[in-house]
């Protein structure tokens, strides 16, 4: 039973995030869409950007698609997926004490 609620929070834990860039997505498409929708309208004299929306939009995405891609990253690290480049970086080896050096 532990192991359900703790896959069901792993679940909600991406969820959320996927939930708010999906909101996100929708608020930048909506000011876009609304401010192209006012050049029709010949009773506005000029069309009005909703910048406030566009921006709460942009930020949500970006922290959604900011912690899934993250997280498939870490994911994919741990199991040794990733190329070469993004490996985690081991520090050198200490040389050991009866080694020879190079010299006599």
């Amino acid at each position: 039973m532990k192991l359900v609620i703790s896959r069901l929070i792993a679940i909600l834990m991406l969820v959320v995030p996927g939930l708010a860039a999906a909101y996100g997505f929708l608020l930048m498409k909506d000011a876009l869409f609304d401010y192209f929708a006012q050049f029709g309208n010949v009773n506005l004299p000029d069309p009005h950007f909703d910048l406030w929306h566009f921006l709460l939009g942009f930020v949500l995405f970006l922290v959604g698609v900011g912690f899934i891609g993250g997280w498939i990253f870490f994911r994919d690290r741990k199991h040794n997926y990733v190329s070469p480049r993004f490996r985690a970086k081991r520090p050198p080896r200490p040389p050991r004490d009866g080694s020879k050096s190079g010299g006599q």
